[in-house]
């Protein structure tokens, strides 16, 4: 029995309860959240640590053996995504005490915020998929809480679309896991990987498939179904919006990836042929997205969308190198995200403003600052040797050995596209003029923080809360370090990616974990796939 991921979840579940009951004092419940989130920080990379030596480790709750009952399980790819998530964990906790105003606090933000993170690390820890569901709804529970949280009618229309689309999801999810243990009998990851291709009725298999492919590909945002998260994401508090963007739709890829390497792997052509079509699509149109609005929350949104096309293109191709530029790809992609919207923050609070039209002047103001923003949107666009440059190379490089002239080409135009919409906001809000206006300028996050104008006329004048402030600069710079020394040394962040592939594409190592009853050789194991 691992203790440790069991630790991996109560340390964010306990921290939820303790920030709401412990003290009243709102700055207090932050510092409780902050310090939940070095615990959980801690435990994440002594988690990646025994994976790294030791191989999976796992845990069957309540003393039942796999295939009943409860799995945890860690393999690579979930060590490393619960130490991402625990680093964006900490630098969103620590920007909140500096952004979120003491209404949200008071009213629960972080215990909400909290058990978004315990649904998240529970999405990379289950072993089986009833469980990936439990824990997608209490993301979803979660999150709405966080987007309701304030009850402005701009949030709650966004509300409204978000959990609508996620309901659809939900209830798409259930059919499918309903059909699959209709067809097996199980619902164990791992039970699955053998008896999937057991089943007489292949044809049926494909079509459940195909369901699951919808579901997840809804949470994360895939093309046709991505319209919810630029509708909402820009009504949110930049603290909200930041973890949003670095870890929801990554859950769902991570739920796309597990799903179709271990429970349908590459025997069912026609979805890893839709995968990779969808990833162009996705990858494509959040680009385009980008370049058609002038609001930076907006803008950075449909990046979001368009990096989830370069994760698919890895999963769509297959392989182990493909796999394991996807891999590396998310990485970067929740790290510079969570920075991007962040940076995003401070320019609304030091520009008065999120439109381009009413920004400018920020680089004669805060020249440090804006070299921020600079590297951070270099980084995305992939300019060597940033962290994005790696991920696009390792991507390319997959492209090339598949001989997928079309991966490479689409890749090459969304990576070129990417500089338009960001070097407009460099243009527009850091190195123009700053505007001449008369009076107060319009914001439109409805953060009571924040002034707010309707109509010329002042609706309310709460102080605005404009930087310096340390627990705002904070996680910014320590981020943009972290995303430095990955571009700088991305040798072993490389060798875990690969290591993580490795493990999806020859789950041997993950199944005896599982069932240490039931193990079997590689070699039997591909006999089960055949």
């Amino acid at each position: 029995m691992n203790g440790l991921l069991i630790a991996c979840l109560l340390v964010p579940m306990m921290t939820a309860a303790l920030s709401f009951i412990l003290t009243s004092d709102v700055k207090s419940r932050g510092v409780i959240s902050i310090f939940g989130s070095i615990a959980l920080l801690m435990l994440s990379f002594i988690l990646l640590y025994q994976v790294a030596s030791g191989g999976p480790v796992s845990n069957q709750m309540g003393g039942w053996q796999a295939p009943m009952g409860i799995t945890l399980i860690a393999d690579m790819l979930s060590a490393i995504l619960i130490v991402v998530t625990a680093i964006v964990s900490l630098c969103v906790n620590v920007y909140a005490v500096g952004d979120i105003s003491r209404d949200r606090i008071a009213g629960g933000f972080f215990t909400f915020l909290n058990m978004l993170i315990v649904g998240v690390v529970g999405a990379f820890l289950t072993g089986d998929l009833f469980n990936m569901y439990v824990w997608f709804e209490v993301m979803l529970i979660s999150s709405f809480a966080l987007l309701v949280l304030g009850g402005n009618k701009v949030q709650l229309d966004g509300a409204v679309k978000y959990v609508a689309i996620n309901l659809i999801s939900t209830v798409l999810l259930l059919t499918a896991i309903g059909l699959l243990y209709g067809l097996t009998g199980t619902l164990n990851m791992a039970d699955l990987f053998i008896r999937v291709p057991q089943v007489e009725n292949q044809a049926l298999v494909t079509v459940v498939a195909v369901l699951f492919l919808v579901a997840f590909g809804i949470k994360a945002a895939v093309f046709p179904l991505y319209f919810w998260l630029p509708a909402s994401y820009h009504t949110l508090p930049i603290s909200v919006t930041a973890v949003f963007a670095a870890l929801m739709t990554k859950v769902g890829i991570y739920a796309l990836i597990r799903t179709f390497t271990l429970i349908f792997p590459g025997e069912h052509s026609v979805v890893d042929t839709t995968l990779l079509g969808l990833g162009l699509v996705t990858m494509i149109l959040g680009v385009f997205g980008a370049m058609t609005h002038s609001d930076i929350r907006r803008i950075l949104a449909f990046h979001v969308i368009g990096s989830i096309g370069f994760m698919l293109l890895g999963l769509g191709l297959g392989s182990a190198l493909a796999m394991g530029a996807a891999i590396f790809y998310m990485v970067h992609g929740i790290l510079i995200k969570a920075l991007l919207f962040m940076i995003a923050g401070i320019v609304g609070k030091l520009g008065g403003s999120f439109e381009l039209s009413r920004l400018g002047g920020l680089y004669q103001e805060r020249p440090g600052f804006s070299m921020v923003f600079l590297f951070a949107a270099l980084a995305l666009i992939g300019i060597p040797p940033l962290s994005g440059f790696w991920a696009k190379l390792l991507i390319l490089e997959a492209g090339l050995h598949h001989d997928a002239a079309i991966v490479i080409t689409f890749v090459i135009i969304a990576s070129l596209l990417t500089f338009i919409p960001l070097m407009r906001i460099w243009l527009e809000a850091f190195w123009k003029p700053q505007p001449l206006e008369s009076g107060p300028k319009i914001v439109e996050s409805l953060d009571s923080d924040i002034i707010v104008v309707e109509n010329g006329s002042v609706k309310s004048a709460v102080p605005l809360v404009v930087p310096p402030n340390l627990y705002i600069w904070t996680p910014v710079l320590g981020l943009s370090a972290v995303m430095l020394i990955i571009g700088l040394m991305p040798g072993k962040i490389i060798e875990l990616s690969d290591t993580a592939a490795k493990t999806l594409i020859d789950p041997s190592a993950y199944i005896d974990t599982v069932l240490p009853n039931r193990s079997a050789a590689p070699g039997n194991l591909n006999e089960v796939q055949k």
